[in-house]
């Protein structure tokens, strides 16, 4: 009977490829952690795939020195990860171990995995968030519990404007996940752009790009899950999720490595089934709110790449930042004008409503006959709502600048946007 019982609780490994293995002998599910003991130490893997022959599990860390005939030993359930108040102003990988050198954390220990709350069960949005960035709390008002996009290419300050988002929210809590980040740029992240303020009352997930696959997506799965802990225990949470664009690559290795067809740019089905599963358990909660903001890398400028256009259909609202506006020194970078928040109307007055629109045809106008301007051939009086932005250009850029350092008022922000927008009323009363 012994003999029996030792071989079921003990499987071996038959093949090696790549940073999968596969076994044989056990009777395991998808998410079931097991340790292989191989040359060199025990190696945590996960079961992505499971077929009539044994099953398909990734290492979460190198395969250097795993053999064939290795012996593989099931855990018991799928690996956890410490969340609540443990983590605040703690720097986490994908599995939740410290890597600031600041000791052990204490924390319960929680699945990353979770489902996203009944949506009778949610409640509604009817609050504004204050972000700090003027542009965002004006022109593309967000509200507690919203998910946005930020949409963008390489090198437009996409991480700095979600640094800065951090420092300036009146959130209770945040929450930032780095997914796939460059090695390099982690630590000036966490000290430069971040500062010791933003990390107070933040928990941050890293997982650079030269990690496993399974560790970069469990990096944004740990965050929503930290951040759904501090949400259910009635805070407003800020979640940022720097990117995306990564994790879909990273499921796209898992997925490929489990036998999946590639379909859409190579992305196989388990790509887009993961994204609206785990950007829908942010948002508004029983007790508290996740308002999160995940960016989206754009190839080119196309925002209609399939990532980008399965993102932009699941969230609440898109914020893009253009690399002309980055090239002519304007920071942030944000188009106003091909941004949107599908909430603004909702937890915004209709005074103040009536001010953003205002200022949004000024911009409109100008952009209209920005040719025209360049080239000489703009007629003034032709159109009076151009002729008031062009007027205001100024004052216009220099309502749309922020320094990343500076944390604007929101009160303050608003006064500033109304009386923008009553110096430009005269002219669409005109027109």
């Amino acid at each position: 009977m012994n003999a029996v019982l030792q071989q079921v609780t003990h499987g071996s490994v038959t093949r090696v490829v790549g940073t999968e293995v596969e076994l044989r002998g056990l009777r395991l599910a998808v998410g079931d952690a097991v340790d292989v003991h191989a040359r060199g130490g025990a190696r945590v893997a996960e079961v992505v795939a499971v077929d009539t022959d044994g099953c398909r599990a990734l290492v979460i860390g190198e395969v250097t020195g795993i053999a064939r005939g290795d012996r593989v030993v099931p855990r018991t359930g799928p690996l956890t990860s410490p969340v609540g108040d443990g983590l605040l102003g703690r720097v986490v990988d994908g599995l939740g171990r410290p890597i600031d050198d600041r000791g052990p954390i204490v924390a319960p220990r929680r699945g990353v995995d979770g489902s996203a709350p009944s949506a009778l069960d949610r409640r509604r949005i009817a609050d504004p968030l204050a972000t700090g960035v003027r542009l965002v709390d004006t022109l593309c008002t967000v509200g507690r519990g919203q998910r946005l996009g930020l949409f963008a290419g390489s090198g437009v300050g996409k991480s700095t404007l979600l640094a800065m988002m951090v420092r300036g929210t009146d959130a209770d809590r945040s929450v930032i996940a780095l997914v796939g980040e460059r090695g390099r740029e982690v630590h000036e992240f966490i000290e430069d752009v971040l500062g010791p303020e933003g990390l107070t009352r933040a928990a941050v997930v890293v997982a650079t790009s030269d990690q496993p696959a399974l560790l970069r997506v469990r990096a944004a799965m740990l965050a929503t899950r930290i951040a759904e802990e501090w949400a259910d225990a009635g805070r407003d949470v800020l979640l940022t999720v720097d990117s995306i664009t990564r994790l879909a690559t990273a499921q796209r290795e898992i997925g490929l490595a489990a036998g999946e067809p590639p379909t859409s740019r190579g992305y196989p089905p388990s790509v887009f089934a993961l994204l609206p599963r785990l950007l829908e358990r942010s948002g508004p909660r029983t007790h508290g709110t996740i308002t999160a903001f995940y960016s989206v890398l754009v190839e080119g400028g196309d925002l209609d790449e399939p990532v980008a256009d399965a993102a932009r259909s699941i969230l609440d609202g898109h914020i893009v930042l253009d690399r002309a506006l980055t090239t002519a020194g304007r920071f942030p970078s944000i188009d106003p004008l091909a941004s949107l928040s599908r909430l603004a109307s909702t937890v915004t007055p209709p005074d103040r409503l009536a001010a953003a629109a205002a200022v949004r045809r000024s911009l409109a106008a100008a952009e209209r006959v920005r040719d025209l301007v360049e080239v000489g051939a703009y007629v003034a009086g032709s159109d009076p709502v151009a002729d008031a932005a062009l007027e205001h250009q100024e004052s216009l850029t220099e309502f749309l600048c922020q320094v990343p350092d500076e944390v604007a008022d929101v009160e303050e922000s608003w006064e500033r946007l109304e009386a923008l927008a009553e110096e430009l009323r005269p002219s669409e009363v005109a027109a």
